[in-house]
């Protein structure tokens, strides 16, 4: 009988070791996960959408505008096909999509650069606000592209 009670003891202290560790493990969790949670403004940040030709452009003008603080991310989406009027004519021409995110008091410096390193006659560039997203995500785009 004493090792079968022994045995129980045992079990029950490493049960209460496994309990602590797995709570605490979880607390810290939910403690961070709250301090990630700070209230996001609608608005504060936009997602833009540029059109180009090829990929060369496309790098060449995300490379710039995360290195100019301008953007935190841009995503080069390959192979879309746009058709638009141009001078009279219907178009159809194969291009490349950059989806960019960055703050909203920055679209307008964002343009700028845009209209500057783009080949294009006239480049779209075009933004919507956010108007939610992953708390964490959001916290990140703000630290990485500054509102100065």
């Amino acid at each position: 009988m004493p090792k079968q009670i022994a045995a129980g003891i045992l079990v029950l202290l490493v049960s209460c070791v496994l309990m602590r560790t797995y709570l605490w493990a979880g607390a810290r969790r939910l403690f961070s996960v709250m301090a990630d949670t700070t209230p996001y403004t609608s608005g504060t940040h936009s997602a833009c959408f540029v059109t180009v030709p090829d990929e060369e452009v496309g790098k060449k003008i995300a490379r710039g505008l995360v290195q100019n603080k301008l953007a935190a991310c841009v995503n080069i989406i390959p192979k879309i096909i746009s058709v638009y009027e141009w001078e009279g004519k219907v178009e159809e021409d194969g291009e490349l999509l950059l989806m960019i995110k960055t703050r909203t008091s920055k679209v307008a410096a964002l343009t700028d650069f845009v209209r500057k390193n783009h080949p294009y006659d006239v480049p779209e560039v075009i933004s919507t606000k956010l108007d939610q997203g992953n708390p964490a995500y959001m916290k990140w785009l703000g630290e990485t592209v500054p509102d100065n």
